[in-house]
């Protein structure tokens, strides 16, 4: 499978039920400084993603110091603003197991904390091999990429909290079918869109 073929073939089944979305988002907050880009407003997340990132033994210096471009995600609900991620096998690491295991008890997600645990627990023997000799800025140990992608996903989901903005709604695709994710949770995402 190509990379973008679960998240086209995710929009494609939204579509068929009348909810627009567009791939490739972006947003000036969601950069790749991470949480040292976020602005200050955005403190309490600041300080659990900081936490985050040094559970994943990340390096704060490349980050601190590092580029501003804007990181792209999966899907977004225009009309909401609501950002929608397409998590396939990949996403289920042990560290991103890490991430949503430091989260604030109250921090507002649109997706089942304890589904995705568990969902960590099951794939992440694969999951932690994908990529495994990959590097990625600020993460000089092992698994770096598979870190890195653990860390930007819970920039999105307490960033994007932070920031105000509707709970990001994931979408679990370990089969990497999107147009069966999309049935599979098409209640919870009308629901979750107020559609």
């Amino acid at each position: 499978m190509a990379r973008g073929d679960t998240e086209l073939a995710f929009k494609a089944a939204a579509a068929a039920d009348g909810i627009e979305l567009i791939q490739g988002y972006s947003f000036p907050w969601m950069t790749e400084q991470g949480h040292f880009g976020l602005p200050p407003e955005a403190a309490d997340a600041v300080r659990s993603l900081h936490d985050i990132f040094l559970a994943l033994e990340g390096d704060t210096a490349p980050y601190a110091a590092g580029r501003s471009n804007m990181l792209r995600g999966d899907l977004l609900h225009q009309a909401t603003g609501t950002i929608i991620e397409v998590d396939e096998f990949q996403h289920f690491s042990s560290w991103r197991l890490i991430t949503l295991e430091a989260y604030p008890r109250d921090a507002a997600l649109g997706f089942d904390r304890d589904e995705y645990i568990d969902l960590c627990r099951h794939n992440a023997g694969r999951a932690d091999k994908y990529r495994a000799s990959k590097l990625a800025k600020g993460f000089p140990n092992p698994g770096s990429r598979t870190r890195q992608r653990a860390y930007y996903d819970s920039l999105r989901d307490l960033g994007a909290w932070a920031m105000g903005m509707p709970r990001v709604i994931r979408v679990p695709a370990v089969d990497d079918d999107g147009g069966l994710a999309y049935r599979k949770h098409r209640d919870k995402i009308a629901r979750a869109l107020s559609i």
